[in-house]
């Protein structure tokens, strides 16, 4: 009996033991390797999760507005070529392409996401004689996405380029507030019909193509188009077409923006697109009519600037951690070095 007692006694060590250790491993190997190898989101993803439904107000009064189709946004490359200083007289031809493309570059750090996103028109232009236009245009916004464990972040900031200025905006009940920069707004969410999430609303003047967060800038009360991000690029079915899905484009693609930024047929210098004031032989052409058509005056976003704020040229894109310490109050850890950027 003593010998059967002894056995038992040992076998029940060895099964209190082998519980102890499945207690302190926890699952599988295996299990946790998927668990901390899981890279998440990609950069298309993330772009396209908070990309903005955008209002864009439409002006069909006037030459230079091709009854609407000058505030239509599209392709850098609508009319089959890399060429900018066609762009003006190309957007009046009877088959150019103006379906509907944003482009998007995506910045890392430890702590954040950066999304900037840029709308491109091939025409800036005006219909009265007392103001300049020109060749392309292309102004947009930077996100700003905290790494808050979620799979894609929480959005904290807007910062939306109108011209020559910056301005800013943050969701309600955001952490973030004014820094060296006043908040210029709140801003607003709208459901997407076409996936079901809540996305950012911004606006885009007609005409100039200033833009900011909606109701800054919104339909005017007339003509308009309102664009959803989607994988499908659609053309306006007509100036007031309210459902209108636009796709997106990186600017970090093989052949894209980024990898064009040396090209001379597209740009005239670091960040600046070409843009002429060529004669057009159907009569169509920048300046005509107004006190003058400005030549290379669109930008790129690593051409971005504030005319009179702090952060350098171009720094909205290629240092967005840099431009949003100074321009909120953060209270949340915010890392300055970048674990992804196409522009360093």
């Amino acid at each position: 009996m003593g010998s059967r007692t002894s056995r038992i006694r040992s076998l029940a060590i060895a099964l209190a033991a082998l519980a102890v250790v499945i207690t302190v491993t926890g699952p599988p190997a295996h299990a946790q390797t998927q668990t901390a190898m899981d890279p998440g989101p990609s950069q298309e993803e993330m772009a396209r999760r908070w990309a903005p439904i955008h209002y864009q107000d439409v002006d069909v009064t006037g030459h230079h507005a091709l009854s609407g189709r000058s505030d239509y946004i599209t392709r850098v490359d609508f009319d089959g070529d890399l060429v900018g200083r066609y762009n003006w007289e190309n957007a009046g031809a009877p088959n150019a392409d103006l379906s509907a493309h944003a482009y998007y570059s995506v910045v890392e750090t430890s702590t954040h996401w950066f999304i900037t996103y840029m709308f491109f028109h091939p025409r800036d232009w005006v219909d009265h004689p007392f103001d300049a236009e020109h060749e392309n245009d292309a102004e947009g916004a930077l996100l700003s996405i905290e790494r808050d464990g979620s799979t894609y972040g929480v959005l904290r900031s807007a910062i939306t380029v109108a011209h020559l200025d910056f301005f800013s905006y943050v969701p309600g009940g955001s952490t973030w507030t004014s820094g060296v920069e006043d908040v210029d707004g709140t801003l607003q969410f709208e459901t997407s019909p076409h996936d079901g999430q809540l996305h950012p609303v911004t606006a885009q003047e007609a005409k100039g193509h200033g833009l900011k967060a909606r109701p800054d800038y919104d339909i005017d009360g007339g003509d308009g188009i309102v664009y959803y991000p989607s994988t499908v690029a659609e053309v306006p079915r007509h100036a007031n077409d309210r459902n209108v899905t636009y796709n997106l484009v990186n600017i970090a693609a093989a052949n894209g923006l980024w990898v064009q930024r040396a090209n001379a047929d597209l740009f005239a210098g670091f960040g600046t697109f070409a843009g002429d004031d060529a004669e057009n032989p159907n009569g169509d052409t920048c300046g005509d009519g107004t006190s003058q058509c400005s030549i290379d005056a669109a930008n790129a976003p690593w051409g971005w600037d504030d005319h009179d704020d702090i952060p350098g040229r171009g720094e909205i894109a290629t240092d967005p951690a840099k431009l949003v310490a100074e321009y909120f109050t953060i209270p949340e850890d915010l890392a300055r070095d970048y674990t992804s950027n196409l522009y360093q």
